[in-house]
Parts: structure tokens; sequence; C-alpha cells
């Protein structure tokens, strides 16, 4: 990669890290050319120039916000063994990023997700895309768990995603809005709780 080509990448990895941090902020709406600019100092053409349309750096913000939290949850647990252990380290991971997010930023998965559910696009197909993917892998996961006998036979994989879906929900609630310190202990409480109940 020659020395243009590689600022190009750097000043649009920078145009896309500014437009995630606005969104986590306010909201994926809220991402324009010109505010972009504005934050890293460039001007409105050279945003276009190596994103596209607003759509276009919407849509890339979704996705390296995708990538960003693979990287922070789910890659360092394929390090702990298959089963239980492996789906137990993806949920505190999960909540322990939901607990540290600065209270005025929060989960795109979650936010985004009340801002485009009753949009329809390609914006929403993107989202939904990233959270359908995320809701697979941790499924991949609990069937691991299952086939281990770490949890029972009969448990249903979608049941248990859905209900680590739900209490993630509850904490980027109790963190952001009621900025409670102990929510996230709380809630890794109630999973311990839970996954009690799906055990051999």
């Amino acid at each position: 990669m020659d020395a243009r080509t590689q600022k190009s990448e750097m000043t649009r990895a920078a145009i896309v890290g500014a437009a995630l941090d606005l969104a986590a902020s306010d909201s994926l709406q809220a991402i324009t050319l010109q505010a972009v600019a504005d934050r890293i100092g460039v001007s409105k053409s050279g945003v276009f120039s190596r994103v596209g349309s607003r759509e276009a750096l919407q849509k890339a913000v979704i996705e390296e916000f995708g990538r960003r939290f693979v990287a922070e949850v789910f890659v360092p647990a394929m390090q702990v063994p298959k089963g239980l252990p492996r789906l137990s380290d993806i949920v505190r991971r999960w909540f322990l990023r939901l607990r540290d997010q600065d209270m005025h930023k929060g989960c795109l998965y979650t936010s985004a997700a009340f801002e485009l559910d009753d949009q329809e696009g390609e914006l929403r197909d993107v989202l939904l895309g990233e959270v359908t993917r995320w809701r697979a892998a941790v499924r991949r996961t609990a069937l691991q768990a299952i086939e281990a006998g770490h949890l029972k036979a009969d448990t249903d994989p979608e049941q248990l995603v859905g209900e680590i879906y739900s209490l993630a929900i509850g904490l980027v609630h109790d963190v952001r809005f009621l900025r409670d310190p102990r929510a996230a202990d709380r809630t890794q409480a109630t999973w311990e709780r839970l996954v009690r109940t799906y055990q051999s």
C-alpha cells in the first residue's frame, strides 16, 4: 500500500470512527456528511469522496460497530473451552462492555434497533443482518453447551438467546437511563441464576 492510499484509508477510518461516535451519543439519523466533516476538520466533499452518501456512511457505521463488538466480546471468548464456559464468558464480556460504555454512548445494536424498528429500507436491513448474525453466534455457542452436556438436552437455544438478549437490553436501560452503578452486577447475578435452571 503506497503512502497516498494509506493516508486515504486512515482518513476513511477517522470518518467512520467520528460517525460512530456521533451515532452512539446521538443517533444514526444524527449522522450527516457535514456533521462528520466538522468533527474531524475535513471538507464535506472530502467525506463524500471517501464514503459516498450519507446512507453509505450510516451503513459503514453499523458494520464498524459490529466489527468492534465481535472483536471485544466474541473473539476473546474463543480462547475459553467450548460449551457453557465459552457461553458464560461471552455473556460476561457483553455485560461488561455495556457497563463500561460512557453514559452518553450505548449499544448501537439496541439504540439503532429502536430507532429503525418501524422503518423499512436498506439501513434497517443492514442492522438486522448484523444483529441476526450476532444472535446466531450466541445460539451456536449455546448449542455447543447443550451438545457438551453442560445444559439440559431439551434446552431451547432460541429461548435461551432471547432471555440473554432481554438481560442485555435491560442492562442498557439501567446503565444509561437509571445510571445505576450496580446494574451490571445484578444482571450478571440474574444470568447466573438463569443458567442454573438450564443445567443438567
